[in-house]
């Protein structure tokens, strides 16, 4: 892909919505058979997207972001994630890359082997990391952070967990551009449902936005809140999403009113467990028919718990006819 979608969509915005090329689309689509009984389910799989070994879908996020942290004159970025963040990583390795450096507030979370090892790559990546353990305590430490981080005068540029902000949530307007082209192409049927992780909400608000940009009416976003450590609802996302199209606005883009309605947005809980972080039987059970019928690789902190989600709300007759589409947004990572 040359030009992003986004651009060509609205080329009178493209000046003011610079965009750093990481990866390359469009990711591919393909049919998942035998997981939903008679409810069609298809996968794009955003593993691949992404250079050095990194896919998923932080790299869509920060391609957006990185320059606008230039714009903006920053050298460092701030942000939060928890103790086995893939964000926070992403963040800092493709911000090194561009002579950024970045600073990683820490939230507890349960750990393991996995967390064990990503704590250490998170000290090879040449982060500042703050062990701030809550989300209070962060917080409460946020004045301090900003000042430690502070250079010249200039402000680190913070950024939330996952990157969702409304600048993050371009990545995902993208990739529902993008997957408009695939359907209308015939690689894919139009879905009724799209169903991804939910940790930060700004995968699920770009795809809402980008969708009824894109003129996919029918298409309903499912989010499974695998996180209990920030509100998410389908009022916050659909906040963000409309956020997202108010910084379009801004920069040029002749977006209508009112482009995403609360209900074009399903958030879904029950699939949460224990916490953020705790796998639950349901996700391993649901990673390993991923891994044995559709050698797809899945992690149980997201989209374990997404596809586990899938399968049940399926099997309930939630999705109707479908088709239903699974956004497998995990990219591998343990080499970074």
């Amino acid at each position: 892909m040359n030009m992003p979608l986004l651009h060509r969509s609205f080329p009178e915005a493209a000046g003011a919505l610079p965009r750093m090329p990481l990866g390359d689309g469009p990711t591919p689509v393909r049919v998942l058979s035998g997981l939903t009984g008679r409810v069609p389910l298809w996968c794009k799989d955003e593993s691949g997207y992404g250079s050095g070994g990194w896919g998923g879908n932080k790299v869509r996020k920060l391609e957006w972001i990185l320059p606008d942290v230039l714009r903006r004159g920053a050298r460092t970025i701030l942000t939060v994630g928890g103790t086995g963040t893939n964000w926070g990583l992403a963040t800092a390795l493709y911000a090194r890359e561009r002579g950024l450096r970045t600073a990683v507030a820490l939230v507890d979370q349960p750990f393991d082997d996995h967390v064990r090892g990503q704590l250490e790559r998170l000290r090879r990546s040449g982060a500042t990391l703050h062990f701030t353990r809550t989300r209070a305590r962060t917080i409460a430490a946020a004045p301090w952070l900003f000042l430690r981080h502070s250079a010249h005068g200039r402000p680190p540029y913070f950024l939330p967990a996952g990157g969702s902000s409304p600048v993050g949530a371009l990545g995902y307007v993208e990739a529902a551009l993008e997957l408009a082209d695939q359907i209308a192409a015939g690689a894919v049927p139009e879905p009724s449902h799209v169903v991804t992780a939910v940790g930060s909400g700004g995968t699920a608000a770009g795809l809402a936005l980008g969708l009824r940009l894109a003129g996919l009416e029918r298409t309903r976003v499912v989010g499974v809140v695998v996180n209990d450590t920030l509100r998410l609802d389908a009022r916050t996302v659909s906040a963000l999403a409309a956020r997202t199209g108010r910084l379009l606005r801004a920069r040029g883009a002749k977006l209508p009113g009112d482009v995403v309605a609360p209900d074009d947005v399903t958030l879904v809980r029950d699939w949460l467990g224990r916490g953020y972080g705790h796998p639950t039987p349901g996700a391993l059970r649901a990673r390993r028919l991923a891994a044995d019928q559709a050698g797809l690789a899945l992690e149980p902190v997201y989209t374990a718990k997404a596809l586990g989600a899938l399968l049940d709300m399926a099997a309930d007759g939630r999705f109707g006819a479908g088709p239903v589409l699974f956004l497998q947004t995990h990219g591998p990572r343990d080499g970074a």
